[in-house]
């Protein structure tokens, strides 16, 4: 348990210890395979189970009364999935498969039970729900303020970011399994200008997304560009010893 991605991601908020990672491995005890196209929970779907996930991406959408969706965010390993719909009386949102997946699926008892046993871990859980919260603001702050280079730059830096700490990318860039259609339902743009953004920064050597794969051609001219400033992901070490 210690190397898995949510132990990675844990880790950067709280000093596990050896009870608090055998809860941990308690909770990953479910493991389950889902494929693309079926979705993990529905939005306005009531008692569903949380899941952590262990390999590949997920989609978190929302549908609206015309068909359209809005991705709000993607998950990556070591991510909780539909963790407020156990808590909240319905699902406010859809999560989706970008290809075949591997998650543990969490119980409500299950979940009370490892944060009765182990409140710092609990306290973690928390703190990553909140790092999710302040993803979201960031978002909105694109959506809203920042023109389609800055947007799609700074979203790229993000996710990763959050790969890095999780063991799945690096400085120079990580394996990406979007489209640029999943692209366009998240930056608010149709696919059409996501292809020029793309094409734009590549012919700026800024970063290059090929065959599945960024590149960040030149780190730091992306971050200089977006305006990348990564202290809202709080990476900077764990607060519990």
């Amino acid at each position: 348990m210690d190397s898995t991605p949510l132990t990675r991601k844990l880790k950067a908020f709280v000093a596990l210890t050896s009870v608090e990672l055998e809860v941990l491995e308690r909770l990953h005890q479910r493991r389950r395979v889902f494929h693309a196209g079926r979705d993990l929970v529905h939005q306005g779907q009531s008692e569903q189970a949380a899941y952590i996930l262990s390999e590949g991406w997920v989609c978190s959408y929302k549908l609206q009364m015309d068909g359209s969706r809005q991705i709000v965010d993607f998950q990556i390993p070591g991510d909780f999935l539909g963790l407020r719909s156990v808590l909240l009386h319905t699902s406010d949102h859809s999560v989706e498969p970008i290809g075949e997946i591997v998650a543990a699926e969490v119980l409500v008892s299950d979940l009370l039970a490892a944060f009765a046993q182990t409140p710092r871990l609990a306290t973690a859980v928390l703190w990553a729900v909140s790092r999710d919260e302040a993803m979201v603001v960031e978002h909105l702050v694109g959506l809203g303020r920042r023109d389609a280079d800055q947007r799609m730059g700074h979203f790229l830096l993000e996710l990763g970011a959050r790969l890095k700490l999780v063991g799945l990318g690096t400085r120079a860039g990580y394996d990406c399994p979007l489209t640029q259609y999943h692209l366009a339902d998240t930056l608010g743009l149709s696919a059409v200008h996501v292809n020029r953004v793309l094409r734009r920064l590549r012919e700026a050597g800024l970063l290059t997304f090929r065959d599945g794969h960024v590149t960040f051609d030149d780190y730091d001219g992306l971050v200089a560009l977006a305006d990348f400033d990564p202290a809202y992901l709080d990476h900077t070490g764990p607060l519990l010893k």
